[in-house]
């Protein structure tokens, strides 16, 4: 299903479009390059949320990693200990 809308769109916009757009597909092109654009934007935006998320929260993460190494360390050495005892 499709809706008719009315846009106003500056002159150089519209030249390029007759260019790039065959007469009678201009609804199409543009939707197409809504949708592209909308998609890539989309995930622009995420990757730069994400990125700000893992950012905010590296010094806690670094804190936490640094609590917990001495007890990974211990626990790898005794694995290791036991698994060169059982050879």
């Amino acid at each position: 299903m499709s809706k008719r809308i009315n846009i106003m769109l500056p002159d150089r916009t519209v030249a390029i479009l007759d260019r790039v757009a065959p007469k009678g597909q201009r609804s199409s092109f543009i939707s197409r390059a809504v949708l592209h654009f909308v998609e890539s934007h989309g995930k622009k935006s995420l990757r730069q949320r994400l990125q700000a998320g893992y950012q905010a929260s590296a010094e806690e993460s670094l804190r936490i990693a640094a609590e917990w190494f001495p007890l990974e360390e211990e626990a790898w050495q005794r694995s290791r200990a036991t698994s060169t005892k059982s050879k």
